[in-house]
């Protein structure tokens, strides 16, 4: 178990996935400079009720961040391009006098690594044809097609599914299970 700041936002974040964010709440400003001093993440959830500004109640599951670029955007605003990583379940929950939320969690294991069954063969296909199409955050990401938890995972963050749908997905441990109730939506 760790103590991590959680993030909570309107989207799903997925492992492997890519996350753009603006930043400009100085709790958030304080949580990129901590994460960066200490080579540490922090936690995605979706927002069950409330809104991203304010106090909100969030799911359970999130992914951990990682924070792999920042810029100064032409606005003036913090930019991050950060990635997915492991899934986690939130134990307990705090909240700093900043209003950063914080949390101890629990890493769920790493999806087992399984083929992409013959059924959902087309699903790879659609993911290597739309993609490279959705621009420059998808442009070095390493293309797993054959891996069905990749799979999963990339159709669920890309399909145009409700909030609570996605959250569904990443809470599924069976990649195949992910792929059979995404597979009619595709």
């Amino acid at each position: 178990m760790s103590s991590i700041a959680l993030f909570p936002l309107n989207i799903v974040l997925f492992p492997d996935g890519p996350l753009p964010l603006r930043i400009f709440e100085t709790r958030y400003v304080d949580m990129v400079r901590r994460c960066m001093r200490e080579s540490s993440s922090f936690g995605v959830v979706l927002i069950r009720e409330g809104g991203e500004v304010g106090p909100a109640e969030t799911h359970d599951v999130g992914t951990l961040a990682r924070i792999v670029d920042f810029h100064q955007l032409a606005d003036g605003l913090l930019g991050l391009s950060c990635v997915g990583s492991e899934r986690f379940r939130i134990r307990s929950r705090s909240r700093q006098s900043d209003g950063l939320n914080l949390a101890e969690v629990d890493l769920l294991p790493p999806e087992a690594t399984m083929a992409v069954p013959e059924r959902h063969a087309r699903l790879s296909a659609l993911l290597e044809n739309v993609l490279p199409q959705l621009g420059e955050v998808y442009t070095d990401m390493e293309m797993k097609p054959d891996d069905a938890a990749w799979v999963g995972h990339r159709l669920a963050e890309i399909l145009p599914i409700p909030p609570a749908d996605k959250q569904a997905c990443l809470e599924l441990d069976d990649p195949i299970q992910r792929l059979d109730f995404l597979s009619p939506l595709a």
